[in-house]
């Protein structure tokens, strides 16, 4: 005898089948926690005082967050949550560690003018954050829009590293680190395009001399990391208004927001 379940799909009912219970991917999300864990600590190593490793807790988040986008699609392991924590990841480690970084290390001597230079950072990495978000299906891909927040968080992180590695106290630069914050956030909210190397593909053949300029500059960035570093972030944070200006004498569109009359889609980061 058949219960009735079976003589009910016997008799053409439809059966719907149970859906799989959903989940969160654990490796994209385990390169995110660690991204996350580099701005926390560079926040806990400035308050210690030991600003050398603040800043390398900056730079070590910025080599994780470029990596957890790359392993999810690699994987494809991409999900909602896990876009949505990338950018809470983002927030802390190339927001409000910067800002609190710059503020306990030098900004704290200016007064109001301190802690005025470091929430303008920080609001500015909030606002191209959400700005991000909001364009990523209008922008075109080559570029961004503004100057990334991991850029703008390593010109403070390497500023910081090489004074310090030259000897010099934050107080005696709490000017130049208040120029230096403001210029990084005023830059990651304006429409400057910053190339985006998101077109370089890593599985196209190359000449043989570029794997030897890469090992060039991996020895040459071994020479004196502090130094290197940070000069390799300022010209990339100034390259935007190079190619700003480029465009502009060429008569280019200078915007690169893609001619569309549909809203942007709001979806998350990578």
């Amino acid at each position: 005898m058949q219960d009735g379940s079976d003589s009910a799909a016997q008799d053409g009912d439809v059966v719907v089948a149970r859906k799989p219970r959903k989940g969160i991917y654990i490796l994209p999300n385990l390169f995110t926690l660690a991204a996350l864990f580099g701005g926390f600590y560079a926040i806990v190593m400035a308050v210690d005082g030991r600003f050398d490793l603040a800043a390398v807790g900056v730079f070590c988040a910025m080599v994780l967050d470029s990596l957890d986008g790359r392993v999810a699609r690699m994987t494809n392991t991409q999900s909602a949550f896990g876009e949505q924590m990338d950018s809470l990841s983002d927030m802390v480690s190339f927001g409000a560690a910067p800002a609190l970084i710059s503020y306990v290390w030098s900004l704290h001597g200016l007064g109001r003018w301190g802690w005025f230079a470091a929430f303008v950072y920080c609001s500015c990495a909030a606002l191209r954050l959400a700005r991000f978000n909001v364009n990523t299906s209008v922008v075109d891909k080559r570029y961004f829009q503004g100057l990334p927040s991991p850029a703008a968080a390593a010109l403070i992180a390497g500023f910081i590293w090489l004074a310090n590695d030259l000897g010099y106290k934050g107080v005696d630069l709490a000017w130049a680190t208040f120029a230096v914050a403001l210029y990084a956030g005023l830059t990651m909210v304006t429409n400057v395009p910053f190339y985006s190397f998101k077109d370089v593909s890593m599985k196209r053949s190359v000449p043989f001399a570029v794997i030897v300029a890469i090992a060039l500059a991996i020895a040459l960035v071994n020479l004196d990391p502090p130094k290197v570093i940070f000069g390799l972030f300022v010209m990339y944070g100034l390259s935007g208004y190079v190619v700003y200006g480029v465009r502009k004498w060429r008569g280019v569109q200078t915007s690169v927001i893609s001619t569309s009359t549909d809203e942007p889609d709001e979806r998350g980061l990578h």
